[in-house]
């Protein structure tokens, strides 16, 4: 599943990525200057990519410019991408800057960056740019090409739950797929989209933007790419917030349970909620509610739903009833579309599902954030199970989750059967002599599991847990004025709270 930061409903049919559909206006005048360079010694080899110049040019109201990096590290003198780097310039003298990312893996950072701006208090905003960089392979920086338009569109089809083993064969064999078109198109760079070549990334666009510290705020799978640069480089580390903290130390079966149990814990809060408000189109009862979406949904894997010259199958009505499961404030679209699976109409669940991939209505992708998401995770993974080692795990998985359970258990072996090995797995992090960094979990956060920001603080050696009590995905734009605060202050003078300080829920 993605991992992504908050999500907005516009309206009953249309659907966004706050990440991805808002922009920041600023009414006052600009005066941060482009950046240089630090000047700073690089490590051997990597001398042309640190010491580089960029142009940077009007992108609406802010300044974008391009970053040279290896596509292969261990090889600085072979290929090379381009990252697309965005930077909301600050309010007034500037001087430093906030690198943001929004999570996916395949989220795009210049998409988000406006929207953070715009949240930052004014103090703050005076003081420094907000950065954005397109991880490699993501978004404006140089992509990752794998399937068609139509190729994704049958990859999501392909039923997520197979009843037998020409389900389970078909399923393996749409992963490999993707991942010989991802190799195919795409060439050197698809065996280089690992988090840990990302964060060597950004610590090139460090320097170039002329940052001799990091200053970082990730949200998602954002605290992945953050905990892994300060891991590689504790000594650039200034201040960094972690906002719905990925556990790195889990394998994919690990991440699997922990998602099935969030998403299933989040599932029962909203089933409480529609039972409340009354009249709730699946049921008078947690239990019911819950047997009749997985009825509903195992009903999709054998009969989709004709929806107007389209499918609703059953991994599209997975992908949309989680969608919305992101943020409270879709929970009335997420009742909306559960009226219609009832009386037989997917139309709401399908827009949902176009929703959670960025699909429009023409039937293209708005980025390839779906692909992008496979070919990081496996870069990041040399132990998937296989399918038959799976097959052995549904049962847990259905124990833990009956709605998403059997699902995200057989998404556990995608990497397994993914053509491309990892050459550099994720490792543990520790970030053994950075300052403190600012963990923040949210105890029902469906897709970062609370007890993944828990095991993120105790893994990083200073770590600082602080906790949202609440519902949805990441906390800093959740509304909690709690966990705002402990934040700003954090980043305004560094002020950090203690170890393991609660916001009550809001």
């Amino acid at each position: 599943m993605k991992r992504f930061t908050i999500i907005a409903l516009v309206s009953v049919l249309v659907v966004a990525l706050v990440a991805g559909a808002v922009s920041a206006i600023f009414l006052v005048e600009r005066q941060a200057p482009d950046p240089k360079r630090t000047d700073e010694s690089a490590p051997a080899g990597l001398e042309r990519f640190y010491g580089q110049d960029v142009t940077w040019t009007d992108c609406d109201d802010d300044r974008c410019t391009t970053v040279e990096v290896p596509i292969d590290y261990e090889k600085p003198d072979g290929e090379t991408l381009r990252l697309a780097v965005r930077r909301v310039p600050a309010t007034g003298k500037g001087g430093s800057a906030i690198f943001a990312n929004p999570g996916g893996p395949g989220g795009s950072a210049q998409d988000f960056v406006g929207y953070l701006a715009s949240e930052l208090p004014d103090s703050l905003r005076r003081t420094h740019d907000v950065v954005g960089v397109d991880p490699r392979g993501v978004g404006q920086s140089t992509p990752l090409q794998c399937l068609s338009d139509r190729g994704f569109d049958a990859f999501i089809d392909t039923d997520p739950d197979p009843d037998d083993q020409a389900g389970i064969d078909a399923l393996a064999r749409s992963v490999r797929g993707m991942g010989e078109a991802c190799r195919e198109n795409s060439g050197e760079l698809a065996a280089h989209v690992s988090t840990e070549e990302a964060a060597r990334d950004h610590d090139i666009v460090r320097a170039v933007l002329g940052q001799k510290k990091m200053w970082w705020f990730g949200f998602s799978y954002g605290t992945q790419l953050g905990a892994t640069y300060a891991n590689l480089f504790p000594e650039k580390v200034e201040r960094m917030v972690l906002d719905g903290a990925v556990d790195v130390s889990l394998d994919p079966v690990g991440q699997g349970l922990g998602q099935a149990k969030g998403f299933q814990q989040a599932l029962t809060a909203y089933l409480e909620y529609c039972i409340e408000k009354g009249k709730c189109p699946v049921g008078d009862s947690v239990a019911e509610a819950t047997t009749t979406i997985t009825e509903l949904m195992t009903a999709l894997g054998t009969t989709p739903l004709k929806v107007d010259g389209r499918e609703l199958s059953q991994g599209q009505a997975f992908y949309g009833i989680a969608m919305a499961l992101y943020s409270q404030e879709s929970w009335p679209y997420l009742t909306n579309a559960l009226s219609g699976l009832v009386e037989g109409d997917g139309r709401v669940l399908l827009v949902l599902s176009d929703a959670y991939f960025e699909r429009k209505q023409n039937g293209t992708y708005a980025n390839n954030s779906g692909q992008v998401i496979y070919a990081v995770n496996c870069m990041d993974t040399d132990d998937a199970p296989d399918a038959a080692q799976t097959k052995a795990l549904i049962p847990k998985f259905r124990a833990v989750s009956p709605v998403f359970g059997a699902s995200l258990g057989w998404g556990v072996m995608a990497c397994h059967d993914w053509p491309i090995k990892a050459t550099h797995p994720q490792q543990a992090v520790k970030a053994e002599g950075a300052p403190p960094i600012l963990v923040v979990g949210t105890n029902r956060d469906p897709a970062t599991p609370y007890e993944w920001s828990v095991a993120m603080a105790e893994q990083l050696e200073s770590g600082v847990l602080l906790t949202r009590e609440g519902d949805g995905h990441t906390a800093y734009t959740s509304g909690n004025e709690c966990i705002r605060k402990a934040v700003d202050a954090y980043f305004e003078d560094g002020t950090v709270p203690d170890d393991g300080t609660v916001c009550a829920e809001q």
